[in-house]
């Protein structure tokens, strides 16, 4: 079980980290804690849990303000422009032990997060004091960026602070710069988007939801070796309707490649409620991990565009971010 607000906070003292804390409502975006400690001379900070295609995780924390380019930093990351992505909100309780909402360099105390690498915004150094939740979102701490450094080392940990919104290039005379802080193993859990992905059998109750003697489309006959690839954020991060024809064309596919002649003799009545779960247990996750993920992105682009794209579909929810 992970550090509690309390326990961390004793830690600071047992440190003798000089910090002042603000108590306030829970508060999930950036916008929303500015309204209660936004006038403490501190500088708010974002806090992004990344993970890479090979199971590594990251915490950037930066500046409210800045801007930061997932495809840009992955390249400089050495993974590619397509590399990152947010990580899973259950491995915020697997891995960092905190809550949505809770990602902050603190959460590195845990030893779950031991291979968790941390890149910190240069900006920090430049501000007298900086503002982080101390494990839970109902609280703000104001510190310096000597005394977070203090408390990293007692942790063990390098304080690794970079340009977020440089883009050097990257290419044969230009290695990455910033590939050595890419971890060295892979954190020692489950993929949980793979494990996700995974087809489980159904269980004898399910539901019959196939109307007996239906002669099935003989059009399914040769979809079944049809690749069904993990779903992207479209490219626009204010075409909305772009993404979701996205999400509509790999689910339909999904769909075709799990009736076929086979499955239809194997189950009979029960195909329905057989594809149906099976399309839930492939689906949930990722498209959960993957709406956050565009989510996150147009985040880093503003607030503005996420205000356009949330208009554009007519959605009120309240825009969230770790």
């Amino acid at each position: 079980m992970g550090f509690s607000k309390d326990q961390f906070l004793a830690r600071l003292q047992e440190l003798k980290i000089e910090f002042s804390q603000y108590e306030h409502p829970v508060v999930m975006t950036v916008e929303a804690q500015a309204k209660y400690v936004g006038n403490t001379g501190g500088a708010l900070s974002k806090n992004l849990f990344l993970k890479d295609k090979k199971n590594r995780f990251y915490v950037v924390s930066a500046l409210a303000d800045t801007k930061v380019d997932l495809k840009v930093l992955s390249q400089r990351l050495g993974l590619g422009k397509g590399g990152l992505r947010m990580a899973p909100e259950e491995a915020l309780g697997e891995i960092l032990q905190v809550p949505l909402g809770c990602v902050t360099p603190f959460a590195l105390i845990n030893d779950s997060a031991r291979h968790v690498s941390l890149l910190l915004d240069q900006g920090f150094k430049g501000k007298e004091h900086c503002l982080f939740h101390p494990l839970s979102n109902d609280m703000t701490i104001s510190l310096n960026v000597c005394e977070l450094d203090k408390f990293l080392r007692s942790i063990g940990r390098n304080s690794s602070y970079v340009d977020l919104e440089a883009n050097p290039p990257v290419g044969k005379d230009n290695p990455p710069d910033l590939a050595d802080l890419v971890p060295s193993d892979s954190v020692a859990v489950p993929d949980l988007l793979e494990k996700a992905a995974s087809v489980q059998g159904p269980t004898k109750d399910h539901a019959v939801s196939v109307t007996k003697g239906a002669e099935p489309s003989r059009k399914v006959k040769n979809v079944k070796d049809k690749p069904v690839g993990s779903m992207q954020p479209s490219n626009s991060f204010k075409d909305v309707g772009q993404y979701v024809e996205e999400i509509l064309d790999k689910t339909s596919a999904l769909l075709l490649s799990e009736i076929t002649e086979d499955t239809i003799k194997q189950h009979g009545e029960r195909l329905g409620a057989v594809v149906s779960n099976c399309i839930r247990e492939r689906l949930s996750a990722e498209l959960k991990a993957d709406t956050r993920s565009y989510l996150n992105a147009a985040y880093t682009e503003g607030f503005g565009v996420a205000r356009m794209m949330f208009q554009n579909t007519g959605s009120h929810n309240q825009f969230r971010c770790l």
